[in-house]
């Protein structure tokens, strides 16, 4: 039977997704309600992420960083940046397929989440207190415009990945 901190960190991931899956329309509209929750949510996942999972990863491999550490920051700087502008087909399909690799590198053998879930019950307490304690993260607010559109390129193609691979059609 999952632990409390294993429960947490399941929801904790899997929430976001679960949201932007709900801020879908019939005919694709996308709520702006639900999305803003979905924005919400995922940023703190990035900071439970970023602030407390990985240095507890490090800390357990003796300071020595994850194999995947660069890669799963520049994931987030991605998924940042792409929370800025309002929504569209691109933008979601864009967070979509970069969750879904964020995902694979975090949930692996030797992967973030296999980790923390290796930690003593009293570093899992400690942990499980301060993520409790974490207060939600203010979303940016939303702009849009030919800067954000190259900031986002760049967190992207810096990310390794391209914005025109979810282009529609």
């Amino acid at each position: 039977m999952p632990s409390a901190f294993d429960q947490v960190l399941h929801e904790h991931r899997l929430r976001p997704e679960a949201l932007l899956a709900r801020s879908f329309r019939a005919r694709g509209e996308i709520d702006p309600e639900t999305y803003a929750e979905f924005r919400v949510a995922l940023l703190r996942r990035l900071a439970i992420e970023q602030d407390v999972l990985i240095p507890a990863a490090t800390r357990l491999r003796r300071g020595k960083a994850l194999p995947t550490q660069a890669q799963l920051h520049l994931d987030h700087l991605a998924l940042t940046a792409l929370l800025v502008p309002p929504p569209t087909l691109i933008i979601v399909t864009a967070i979509r397929a970069i969750l879904a690799a964020h995902d694979a590198r975090e949930t692996g053998p030797g992967g973030l989440y296999d980790l923390c879930a290796g930690l003593a019950d009293e570093d899992a307490d400690a942990l499980l207190t301060r993520l409790h304690a974490m207060p939600d993260p203010a979303a940016p607010r939303q702009a849009r415009g030919r800067g954000v559109m190259q900031s986002i390129r760049r967190a992207l193609t810096r990310a390794g990945y391209d914005l025109r691979n979810y282009e529609p059609g």
